[in-house]
């Protein structure tokens, strides 16, 4: 660390010990519950969307009949413990390695990694005012879709009314939970739109890379998108 990194670094604990108001979390997660992508998906479509598969004593999900390993432990249990890669990221001094880190600190799931009242009640022992939460396996299925367009669309209403369920767009006033858009046909994302708008929705979340449109790949600046 060069002596500009200290001074900033004191700056920024003496900043945190003159602040008594509350903090505000703009990068948390909401954990999929083991239906999420299933639960409201037609069961005609469900092979072309997500499905659970066992191997090796392990569950894994198929997306359009595919083995993904993009999450290696969909079923969130056990996990990570928060902080245990704090070290990794400020330099790795041991030399230990992500996956190395990853398994030193699993535990059984939380209740509020799962469940919006106890993440309520986590939040308020934490002194968050509140919380933007986004998906942990939703954001991972969009590319592996994307030649198949119906049914991306389908997994990804399906999944939004799952979060609509199980946590909701908007929470006690604490949980701000992100549906998930794709702009792979516009006038779908306009309709989901419309619907997440209705539910109180106050944050979205879309992936930044070009999209897959039936007639190709598209900037997300492409002017076709503008009446989303």
């Amino acid at each position: 660390m060069s002596s500009h990194d200290g001074e900033l670094a004191g700056q920024r604990r003496d900043l945190m010990d003159r602040y008594d108001g509350r903090l505000f979390d703009c990068d948390n997660h909401y954990y999929e519950a083991e239906d999420a992508f299933m639960r409201h998906v037609p069961r005609r479509m469900q092979k072309r969307c997500v499905q659970w598969v066992e191997m090796n004593g392990k569950r894994y999900h198929l997306v359009a009949g595919k083995l993904s390993l993009a999450m290696g432990n969909p079923t969130f249990d056990p996990i990570s413990k928060p902080g245990v890669l704090r070290q990794y990221y400020r330099g790795n001094p041991e030399g230990r390695t992500f996956a190395e880190l990853i398994r030193s600190g699993l535990e059984p799931r939380p209740p509020e990694y799962m469940d919006r009242d106890a993440r309520v009640a986590k939040a308020e022992a934490q002194g968050l005012e509140g919380a933007w939460l986004f998906p942990t396996a939703g954001v991972l299925y969009e590319q592996a879709l994307s030649p198949d367009i119906e049914a991306l669309c389908v997994l990804t209403e399906g999944f939004n009314r799952w979060l609509d369920e199980d946590w909701g767009p908007t929470y006690e006033g604490k949980l701000f939970c992100a549906p998930y858009l794709t702009l792979a046909d516009v006038d779908w994302a306009c309709r989901e739109l419309d619907w997440a708008l209705e539910r109180d929705a106050r944050v979205l979340v879309m992936r930044p890379p070009p999209i897959r449109t039936r007639d190709g790949w598209r900037s997300p600046c492409d002017e076709r998108f503008d009446p989303f």
